[in-house]
């Protein structure tokens, strides 16, 4: 009787998660404010969850979000994107991440007289549940590092598209988007080839496995012209509204006064990361070719999921911005544990 009860509830809670988030993106789309479905949701769900409503998105429809966000992203793909892909600059994406990382975390320990591993932890822009993880091992403080990264996303998110209407520099048609709705046998394979394709890649534990396997399973069949069409759009907005609800329930179950106690933090070194991803944006325009609203998201120090959902939204370059936010959360999670082990403090200090 108690598991029935508890089950009921836990459905009710993600209803109304996506009533919310539902709700929020509706609202921008009336009102036609940049971000529309992602920022609308986001913004909603996460106010809610402040103000103590227990939101939640559970995995399996998590994992059916970012499948569908990876198959819209990969129906952006064409022969000429990929052929260009091998002159993106990732090199320099590394750098600016280690940068932006190291900038942030220098702010947070000299301002705000953090401990080296909380700060660098902190500082280091996406791969939220490895780093979350890693603070708990650490013994660091881990509502302040959620309360820092979690804002650089809420910000990002809802910053870059007004950012970028305001400015005319987003894209205002797709880049190669499928126009068409491809037919039920053709999304039939579709969905098919990039289910498997993601669990392929969840099997060798690569990361955001059911996003970029998705990705890859439909960036072949358009790349290749095996399919033309793409998801409809009422399916691609189902994966936008169900991207932004995920943010937002970052703020559940966290305290208006944990998250107080943290903004100036959170605000501090989110401008810091900007300042020094600015400088690496400006280099990468004024030396190569590439668009400026294609080097602002992928450079962007937020979480991938949240900026491959921009992408998808604001007909940005599905695979430069896939590209980079990749190379950074490969760097980020393979570097990170290292870096702390030899210069973060150990528990014991972190206790005292």
């Amino acid at each position: 009787m108690a598991s029935a009860v508890a089950t009921r509830t836990k459905a009710l809670n993600v209803l109304e998660t996506l009533l919310i988030g539902t709700g929020g993106g509706a609202v921008f789309l009336v009102l036609n404010l940049p971000g529309g479905l992602i920022s609308g949701a986001m913004i909603a769900v996460g106010i809610m969850a402040i103000a103590g409503r227990p939101l939640t998105v559970p995995p399996l429809l998590t994992q059916s979000v970012l499948v569908l966000l990876g198959i819209s992203l990969g129906s952006l793909v064409s022969r000429q994107l990929i052929h260009h892909m091998g002159a993106y600059p990732l090199t320099i994406g590394l750098l600016a991440t280690f940068c932006s990382t190291f900038g942030s975390s220098l702010y947070l320990q000299r301002v705000h007289g953090w401990d080296q591993t909380s700060a660098f932890l902190a500082g280091s822009p996406g791969a939220l549940s490895q780093i979350t993880m890693l603070a708990i091992e650490k013994g660091a403080d881990v509502s302040a590092i959620a309360v820092v990264q979690t804002m650089r996303v809420i910000i990002l998110t809802a910053a870059l598209p007004m950012l970028l209407a305001l400015t005319g520099i987003a894209p205002s048609s797709p880049l190669t988007a499928a126009a068409a709705i491809a037919s039920p046998l053709e999304l039939a394979g579709l969905i098919a080839a990039s289910v498997v394709a993601a669990m392929l890649l969840r099997l060798i534990k690569f990361p955001a496995s059911w996003m970029f396997g998705a990705m890859i399973g439909s960036s072949v069949l358009h790349g290749t012209g095996l399919i033309e069409g793409g998801l409809p759009p009422w399916v691609r907005g189902i994966a936008l509204v169900g991207i932004g609800a995920l943010i937002g329930t970052r703020f559940a179950r966290m305290s208006t006064k944990v998250l107080l106690s943290h903004v100036n933090a959170a605000l501090g070194s989110f401008a810091i990361a900007i300042a020094i991803s600015a400088v690496f944006v400006a280099v990468i325009v004024l030396t190569t070719h590439v668009r400026f609203a294609d080097v602002i998201v992928a450079f962007a120090p937020g979480a991938m999921d949240a900026m491959l959902a921009l992408a998808l939204t604001l007909h940005i370059d599905p695979i430069f911005v896939g590209a980079h936010h990749l190379s950074r959360f490969v760097f980020v999670t393979i570097t990170t544990p290292g870096i702390v082990h030899l210069f973060g403090r150990p528990q014991e200090d972190v206790d005292d």
